[in-house]
């Protein structure tokens, strides 16, 4: 099982040496590491140049976190992707636990694990929503994002078969992404924290974009519109479509934002009235 790590990021000099160093720390080595450098202006580039020689640097104007990802994915070499965001890093025993799960678990396209939650150097325990799992998860990644970038380990022909990140979606690019995926196959859960997540800083993407449910209901739209759904999968991501679309279009009435009011409410009132895919995945009334 050879493997490529593909690590995106912007201005993170501060938490990249980190993560790579994570990468450097497992007990079963990666054979490449791809680190796509979007656009900073600290100093990353000297640091990883010093530091971290043998990483290879993909530079490109700052594009976004799937424009990043999704450049590395297309150059790296080997069959695996490894994902792993700049904030976060890997215990030693990451790859190995993925490979002896390839060996003990194989046919899956997907393989991911539990996490530990660090928020403001404190750790903290994930409320009961956050937890993970395996086999077919599609309705578990409905409501929340139900795999986490930095845990997986997935087929690089699939990524690409899949179309790779949205790159449209500034945010919630990754429950777009497993929504795609997780209709279509079943993932491997390994139940143990393989990484550590670190949150509370302030260039996370989450302080950037506030109403994070407007990226997820345009990747439900999206896949409802688009994707060959099971009547099952079809009516369960409907009805979330249709929940979290009343409590956007009930909190942007509160705050006066029009502009989300023109967007969903012609949606809502699309999906209110439309119920069943056709054997092509389209909608019709």
């Amino acid at each position: 099982m050879q493997i490529s790590v593909i690590i995106p990021s912007f201005n993170r000099s501060h938490t990249l040496a980190r993560a790579l160093q994570s990468v450097y720390d497992q007990s079963s080595p990666v054979e490449e590491v791809i680190l796509i450098d979007d656009g900073s202006t600290d100093d990353s580039a000297a640091m990883v140049a010093r530091d971290f020689p043998e990483v290879e640097v993909i530079r490109q104007s700052n594009s976004g976190v799937s424009a990043a990802r999704n450049r590395g994915i297309q150059a790296a070499r080997h069959e695996w992707i490894a994902l792993l965001d700049s904030d976060d890093c890997w215990l030693p025993q990451k790859i190995a636990s993925v490979r002896q799960a390839v060996t003990t678990h194989p046919g899956y396209i997907l393989y991911h694990s539990d996490e530990l939650w660090v928020r403001r150097g404190v750790r903290v325990n994930p409320m009961q929503k956050h937890r993970k799992s395996g086999g077919w998860i599609f309705a578990q990644c409905l409501p929340l994002c139900a795999i986490s970038p930095s845990a997986a380990v997935i087929q690089k022909k699939t990524l690409l078969e899949l179309g790779l990140f949205d790159e449209s979606l500034p945010a919630c690019e990754d429950y777009d992404l497993w929504l795609r995926l997780c209709h279509r196959f079943p993932v491997h859960y390994i139940d143990q924290a393989l990484i550590t997540k670190y949150g509370g800083h302030e260039d996370q993407l989450s302080h950037q974009y506030p109403v994070m449910d407007r990226f997820r209901v345009r990747a439900l739209h999206r896949l409802l519109a688009t994707e060959d759904l099971q009547a099952a999968d079809f009516e369960a991501a409907r009805s979330t479509l249709l929940n979290k679309l009343e409590i956007l279009i009930r909190g942007a009435h509160k705050h006066g934002n029009q502009p989300l009011i023109e967007e969903f409410e012609p949606l809502y009132q699309q999906w209110q009235d439309q119920h069943r895919p056709n054997p092509r995945g389209l909608v019709t009334c």
